[in-house]
């Protein structure tokens, strides 16, 4: 059988007034579609580049504020215009016109900041780099390719996915979320470094609730959404959009008195700063102390280091030092420069000059030649340097170059160089307290000498520049310099240097030793100091090893620091220490001053003995003996408890606390003293080999006499540690904390074992010995 063909019936004409708004015409009208269209783009344009002004607040100049807007406007636009375009050719366009943004950017921040290379070289280095520069890079920040490149970027792909979605899905909502997660890491990118962005933020929600209210794109002004539905369902579908709207004002309410307050109260809370989190530019040890390349350097005095040029008028008022790096921080062995070095621009923070301070503004073009190494050679204090990448320690002054220094590196410093009001200083006081306790540190083990010799000059000397004074004088009038002295300025290195024999190397050396002993003296005599290494005084041409020297500087309260010059002059014979200072005798220790001697007396006359048998106005005979051997009991078991206490005390101080070095010692010590209380001799005249040897053959001795032990300690273990105290002795300030827990592990080895080898009654006494309490070591 045949189908009878469907019959098809045209549909009847819709009313006119029920007609959406078309492309090209409709109720509303052009205009009133555009001004439809226009809001949500322009609100998501603004807010992205509020992104960028509440990032800008921490960076030098309103360039990156600018670049932001720009990828701002140019993301949602690409977005808008090709909003009839398939989904999936939009993004591939956006990064293309990304790619273009992204190179103007560069290229406008590069010329900004004046970096040397083409585009490529500063596009390469920035896309390595941009991330950890950019958290490292100095407050304010300089708008250079390395710290635009990830906002910029940022900023472009925030407005790519906000338009997408808010524009051509229409979750306008849910659009606002990629801006709002820009501006939040904005805020937390600026951290502490800022005030609070209360205007930015303001602006920002108020655009964004406009952006919200504008009716959207889907029909006419005013229509009804459920115009065509049946009466009934209309009221339905009505009422579930009134109470849907109620619940979610009564939400937002809701949420508004609750976090209203908690928000509010962290306005004043100091945030976190992401840079803590970031490791800044490191240096190598050579730059970290650069003053032991002093002596290398006088033994090669024509290496020629630097070409420096002067600016016409820059040196008026005479050749400026050229500074390498401020050391602050001495551990008693080596004076380090201890910066935190923060990526910066060609603008370095200025800092406000001493009141009364002259001001000269210095301006050299430098070649480096044969200087090695990061720190870069400035005149203090630089404020600007163009044509090298560096970083900078403001604590300290101290510049240097990240990638490190090469020959022909040719780069330009301006600086401001104070000259303090001579005036001031000589009535000047010295600044105390937590703000200045890093230059008043004086490490343990300083030698009795030196601490004499600065108790010395500062007694004879009250007012704060006086001693300095004195200190620099004494060092000129008594010492010699000489090129071809070892390097070291540890404690012994300096005590050598100030009181060794003269016939035998002592009393000489260069102005390393010079520069730390002045330092060290003036610590110990109540003065904050540091130690500075540079070049001497140099307008034009070339800088020669032989211009290389460290000199101390002293701080003073509204003057700031001031240099001083402790090197001896070159028409003047040093005199004899021994002429003007004359060390007391120590005094002897405790045990071997002589006991006081008693004169016999007379024999006292006897007396009557007393009523031992009792009665009642005492106690018997055995309450009296039981006493008797109580108290003894009780005596003898805590002299016996003191003694254990005092041993533990001992052997814990000696193996947990102090550096390294010192805790390998007491390691060592514990092993000497074992070996005593085995009745082994154990003579200064030993070396560590030989006392390890003996140690071993003790224990094995032991051992054999008694049950095996559950403690043996093998002779590699042995030679370990003596390996250790020699580490120590030669090579002071190498040993790691891994090393000192490492002895004091085989140092509590061996001791236990040799004390399990021995008799029952002798480990009891071994615990309660006072040997190792009174030994001399």
């Amino acid at each position: 059988m045949g189908r009878d063909p469907p019959v098809v019936t045209a549909a009847p004409p819709r009313p006119a007034v029920d007609a959406p708004a078309g492309p090209d015409g409709g109720p509303g009208g052009v205009p009133s579609r555009v001004l439809r269209a226009v809001p949500v783009p322009l609100a998501l344009i603004v807010m992205i580049a509020l992104a960028g002004v509440a990032l800008g607040r921490v960076y030098a100049d309103p360039l990156l504020t600018r670049l932001t807007a720009g990828a701002a406007v140019g993301s949602v636009l690409v977005s808008v215009a090709a909003r009839r375009l398939p989904s999936w050719l939009v993004a591939p366009l956006s990064v293309a016109a990304l790619a273009g943004w992204t190179l103007l950017s560069l290229r406008l921040a590069a010329s900004h900041a004046a970096l040397p290379g083409g585009l490529g070289e500063v596009a390469a280095d920035a896309a390595r780099n941009a991330i950890p520069r950019l958290l490292t890079a100095m407050i304010p920040v300089e708008p250079a390719p390395d710290t635009v490149l990830v906002p910029v970027v940022a900023a472009w792909l925030t407005g790519l996915a906000a338009a997408e979605v808010a524009l051509r899905a229409g979750r306008v909502l849910l659009g606002y979320l990629p801006p709002v997660l820009l501006y939040g890491g904005a805020l937390y990118v600026v951290g502490p470094n800022a005030g609070p962005a209360v205007g930015p933020t303001v602006v920002f929600a108020a655009v964004a609730a406009v952006g919200l209210a504008v009716p959207g794109r889907a029909g006419p002004a005013g229509a009804d959404p459920v115009a065509g539905l049946a009466p009934a369902v209309r009221a339905a579908v009505r009422l579930r959009l009134l109470a849907a709207s109620a619940a979610g004002v009564a939400v937002v309410v809701a949420l508004a008195a609750l976090l209203a307050p908690v928000v509010a109260g962290q306005v004043d809370a100091r945030p976190v700063d992401p840079r803590r989190y970031v490791e800044p530019p490191q240096v190598e040890s050579l730059d970290e102390n650069p003053l032991i390349r002093i002596s290398g350097w006088a033994l090669n005095p024509d290496q020629k280091l630097l070409d420096v040029r002067t600016e016409a008028g820059a040196a008026d008022a005479g050749p400026p030092r050229i500074r390498l790096a401020v050391l602050s921080d001495y551990d008693g062995v080596t004076w380090r420069v201890g910066a935190t070095y923060r990526n910066a621009g060609r603008i370095l923070p200025a800092g406000e000059p001493a009141p009364g301070a002259t001001t000269d503004p210095v301006r050299q073009e430098i070649t480096v030649a044969d200087l090695t190494g990061k720190l870069l050679p400035a005149v203090p204090t630089p404020r600007e340097v163009t044509g090298a990448r560096v970083a900078y320690d403001p604590a300290t002054g101290t510049l240097i170059r990240p990638e490190g220094l090469a020959p022909g590196l040719r780069y330009t410093v301006a600086s401001v160089r104070e000259r303090p009001d001579t005036n001031l200083i000589s009535t000047a006081n010295v600044p105390a307290g937590d703000a200045v306790a890093r230059v008043l540190r004086v490490a343990d083990g300083a030698p009795e000498q030196l601490r004499r010799l600065a108790t010395q000059l500062a007694e004879e000397n009250g007012a704060p520049y006086a001693r300095a004074t004195a200190i620099a004088d004494f060092l000129a009038e008594h010492y010699r310099v000489t090129a071809d002295a070892p390097s070291g300025h540890a404690y012994p290195n300096l005590a050598f240097f100030l009181f060794g024999p003269r016939n035998g190397g002592g009393q000489r050396g260069t102005s390393e030793q010079f520069a730390a002993s002045f330092a060290v003296l003036g610590r110990l005599a109540g003065l904050p100091t540091r130690v500075v290494v540079g070049f001497g005084p140099k307008a034009d041409g070339p800088v020669r090893a032989a211009d290389a020297y460290a000199w101390p500087e002293v701080l003073f309260e509204g003057v700031g620091w001031v240099p001083f010059d402790p090197m001896p002059r070159p028409d003047e014979e040093p005199r004899p220490v021994e002429e003007d200072f004359r060390p007391k005798p120590e005094d002897p220790p405790p045990s071997e001053v002589p006991a006081p001697t008693v004169e016999p007396t007379a024999t006292p006359p006897a007396a009557a003995a007393p009523d031992v048998r009792g009665g009642p106005g005492g106690p018997g005979t055995p309450v009296l003996v039981g006493g008797g051997v109580g108290g003894l009991v009780l005596l003898a078991g805590g002299l016996l408890l003191l003694l254990a206490t005092l041993r533990r005390n001992l052997t814990r101080t000696r193996l947990a606390q102090g550096d390294p070095g010192s805790r390998i010692a007491g390691a060592w010590r514990e092993l000497t003293d074992a070996l005593r209380l085995a009745g082994q001799r154990v003579g200064a005249d030993l070396s560590a080999a030989e006392v390890a040897e003996r140690a071993r053959r003790a224990l094995a001795e032991a051992q054999a006499a008694q049950v095996p032990t559950l403690h043996p300690a093998s002779g590699g273990e042995v030679d370990e540690l003596a390996g250790l105290l020699n580490q120590v002795a030669f090579a002071p300030g190498t040993a790691t904390p891994a090393q000192a827990e490492r002895a004091a592990a085989l140092a509590t080895g061996y001791v236990a074992a040799l004390r399990a080898a021995r008799p029952g009654w002798r480990r009891l006494l071994w615990t309660v010995h006072p040997g190792p309490l009174r030994w001399r070591r």
